[in-house]
């Protein structure tokens, strides 16, 4: 399976993690949290879906 999926999240979807409720049957595994905000993408270490912050952090947050 090669298809790479990317998804953006906002600062409403924090804290993120994968799978994502409206993600497809074929890519659940166990929910893993990921830290966007170090550098505005995360890549999830089961399903390769790449999430890409976009907006502002959350206030507090760097």
């Amino acid at each position: 399976m090669s298809e790479k999926r990317t998804v953006e999240v906002t600062a409403d979807d924090l804290p993120l993690h994968c799978p994502q409720p409206s993600s497809p049957l074929w890519c659940q595994h166990p929910r893993v949290f990921l830290d966007v905000l170090k550098t505005g993408e995360v890549k999830c270490p089961y399903c390769s879906t790449v999430y890409v912050l976009k907006g502002d952090a959350p206030k507090g947050h760097h």
